[in-house]
């Protein structure tokens, strides 16, 4: 239904969309990620026809949106960030205005009162826009979006602003949207995607970084494994075998308690079993495994670090070696003024020995 082939945007020297390349089959909800400065904003523009691109093609239905822009544009629906609202109007008023911009053609009062219908506005279609609260002016402005019956509609941080029964409804009403329709959802929600899209498309600076179906995501993680363990035995002595365990690249305390038990979070490097190692280790030092959990990673994870890995892979050689540079400077850092700490604690440890032995002389 959607198929952007090569697509690139450049702003003078700035390359906005760099050459990406992704498809939205027919009846899909698709999830548009992307941190501030990505370039999504740039590639919804292009794919509604406001923007044009460098080279590169979009295509909605087979129709190529910068060679038949009116043509593409009759298949969509389109609902930006703001609303495209006229406050002085009333709901039954706008909602007019929009059918007669759009050309539309089907049977006006049954498709606009089907339309109020499916996104719960009827009881407000002679109130006023200005009189309304956010949750029904983002309704209305859904309710434009679906005037003609387009095959594809367009969201744009659909439920920024709303609260959070406001939120839920309209992810209800987005979600059986995409029964009849083929729906890009363009937010910054993590939560939202998990909860209402098929598939997710992740892109930062200009790159696609990652396209997987929801429930697949984790798959383009090469990443740590996370365990919740709850292990009986004293805390410090646990903690630093943890860390010292070789396949464990993290571990930390947390406050849950029960009994002499603490539960720590650990994450192991990837590929990398760590369930038999670590039950052997505890059993040599008779410290019970009481429970283990493990950890799935959020949404919020996965975007994080799918972002930060194309940030790293970027750059020359040289600049990827200075990277290394600092890193290994931080941690020799790190490791210095551990080091000087122990020497001053024992120092001091030293000095309370001799103050006490003259003490008692």
């Amino acid at each position: 239904m959607i198929k952007i082939e090569h697509l690139i945007k450049n702003y003078g020297t700035n390359c906005a969309v760099d050459d990406i390349s992704f498809e939205v089959e027919e009846g899909e909800i698709v999830g548009f990620l992307g941190p501030n400065g990505a370039g999504k904003s740039t590639t919804m523009n292009i794919l509604t026809g406001y923007l044009s691109s460098t080279s590169g093609k979009a295509c909605i239905a087979g129709i190529d949106i910068l060679k038949d822009p009116i043509g593409a544009k009759k298949l969509i629906g389109y609902l930006p960030e703001q609303p495209p609202l006229y406050l002085d109007m009333t709901v039954d008023e706008y909602l007019n205005f929009a059918y007669e911009l759009k050309g539309c053609k089907l049977e006006r009062r049954e498709h606009l009162a089907k339309i109020c219908e499916t996104v719960k506005i009827t009881e407000v279609r002679r109130k006023t826009i200005r009189t309304l609260s956010k949750g029904y002016r983002q309704r209305v402005g859904i309710a434009q979006a679906l005037i003609g019956n387009p095959r594809v509609i367009i969201f744009d941080e659909p439920t920024v602003g709303l609260d959070p029964k406001q939120i839920i409804e309209i992810r209800n009403l987005i979600r059986g949207l995409g029964k009849h329709h083929t729906v890009i959802l363009s937010t910054h929600i993590l939560q939202e995607v998990q909860a209402v899209c098929d598939r997710i498309v992740i892109i930062n600076k200009g790159k696609i970084v990652a396209n997987e179906k929801t429930e697949n995501i984790s798959n383009v993680m090469a990443n740590n494994r996370r365990f919740n363990v709850k292990i009986a035995g004293p805390q410090k002595d646990v903690l630093a075998m943890l860390r010292d365990l070789n396949g464990i690249s993290y571990a930390e305390v947390l406050a849950e308690r029960d009994g002499d038990a603490f539960t720590y979070m650990i994450e192991t490097e990837f590929g990398v079993d760590i369930r038999k190692r670590l039950f052997y280790q505890l059993a040599e030092r008779n410290w019970p495994l009481v429970g283990m959990e493990a950890l799935g990673m959020s949404l919020e994870d996965i975007f994080i670090s799918v972002v930060d890995s194309s940030e790293s892979d970027k750059g020359t050689k040289r600049e990827r070696e200075a990277r290394s540079r600092r890193n290994r400077a931080v941690s020799t850092e790190r490791t210095i003024g551990e080091a000087l700490y122990e020497d001053a604690r024992k120092k001091r440890s030293e000095a309370a020995a001799t103050l006490d032995e003259d003490d008692d002389e």
